[in-house]
């Protein structure tokens, strides 16, 4: 996921409003060089709608064509991943942690080039997931096993394990939460082949998977995929998809006000969507600069961590104003809208709500001064 490899030739660019690339930059800005490439990717990513497996045929290829965050085109790989949310947010599910895996590879490669992760070099028809999230009733550890190391356990959330080649995997040593790399095809890895019952992102099942003495590769030093400023840039990038998909229901509502003659709560409710979609576009653009200019651990985090509320709040808030402006007539006619809605409510709550503010808040009071 470097640039180096040929981009993607430019595709005609329909009338449809899921076609239309997603921006973070100033609107006045349409000279950005990977305009072209935008518009193809919605092409392809609407061309991946109801197949998982163009999906990941796609999440390879954007992981070999797209920039790293954090190497000065953060902002190209973010409007990227807006815009396929923006078409569909189960081809975005699918492809997201794909390139976040990608770019936890490269991030660790550069800490430590060992020949271990050198040899993880992502294959031409490899992909990766991120399994991460961490559960009560599972437990996943890592020991020494000879030379190597072996994980043993339960982890939860391992979104489409069952159709993945590698993952990136957190378990616990003796003393510390540790990434591993892992090939998802080993014997000893068996996911759950049911309980997904959601109504968004239905393609994207999402259950635990047990580690019978896999063989892992350590994927930076303990406690490096948390510490590391990539792991807050990595949760902005699903903040974009979100704000992607955020942009396609205030498409639908703009077409729904423009089609009849609105009154004025029409208007009240259009300018308060194009409010909320301003706030959470500018957080993301700002974000995109700091990402790419470094600056102290704290700063970022606390940079990413308000980019992703805005567009937490934005999004949530737009659910709520499309459906009181259009009423239930799209959520039970439009297919394409009503996936969408039930696709980012399920998808947000990957974000922990209130929990996710608060920390906001205990960010801002630890440096003992005021933050405004």
């Amino acid at each position: 996921m470097n640039g180096s490899e040929q981009p993607f030739s430019e595709q005609p660019n329909s009338g449809h409003p899921s076609m239309q690339p997603v921006r973070l930059a100033p609107e006045s800005d349409s000279s950005a060089p990977w305009l072209p490439e935008l518009r193809t990717i919605a092409a392809r990513a609407l061309e991946c709608a109801g197949g998982i497996e163009p999906a990941l045929a796609l999440a390879i290829r954007l992981g070999q064509e797209l920039p790293y965050p954090m190497e000065g085109r953060t902002l190209q790989l973010w409007e990227s991943l807006a815009t396929v949310g923006a078409c569909n947010l189960s081809v975005g599910r699918t492809i997201e942690p794909h390139l976040d895996a990608v770019s936890i590879l490269h991030q660790a490669r550069q800490q430590s080039p060992s020949e271990e992760l050198q040899a993880l070099a992502v294959a031409e028809k490899s992909c990766w997931g991120v399994f991460a999230a961490e559960g009560r009733d599972h437990n996943l550890r890592a020991h020494r096993h000879g030379n190597g190391w072996v994980l043993t356990g339960t982890k939860p959330w391992c979104s489409l394990a069952g159709r993945l080649t590698h993952a990136i995997v957190t378990a616990r040593t003796d003393n510390a939460r540790r990434a591993f790399a892992v090939n998802l095809k080993d014997p000893g890895v068996s996911a759950a082949a049911a309980g997904w019952v959601a109504l968004g992102l239905p393609d994207v099942a999402s259950g635990p998977v047990s580690f019978e003495q896999v063989p892992a590769v350590p994927v930076g030093a303990p406690g490096w995929y948390l510490d590391r400023p990539g792991f807050a840039w990595g949760g902005t990038g699903v903040a974009a998809l979100w704000f992607g998909a955020a942009t396609a229901v205030a498409r639908r509502v703009y077409a729904h006000c423009a089609g009849r003659e609105p009154d004025q709560i029409a208007m009240l409710q259009l300018g308060l969507v194009d409010g909320h979609l301003t706030a959470a576009r500018t957080a993301l653009a700002l974000a995109a600069r700091q990402a790419d200019s470094g600056g102290h651990p704290g700063s970022v985090s606390l940079s990413a961590a308000r980019a992703r509320a805005a567009v937490v709040h934005a999004s949530e808030s737009i659910l709520e104003l499309a459906s009181h402006a259009m009423g239930p007539e799209p959520l039970a006619f439009d297919a394409d809208h009503a996936a969408r809605v039930a696709d980012l409510t399920v998808y947000l709550r990957q974000d922990h709500a209130e929990r996710s503010i608060a920390a906001i808040g205990q960010q801002l009071l630890a440096p003992g001064r005021l933050p405004w």
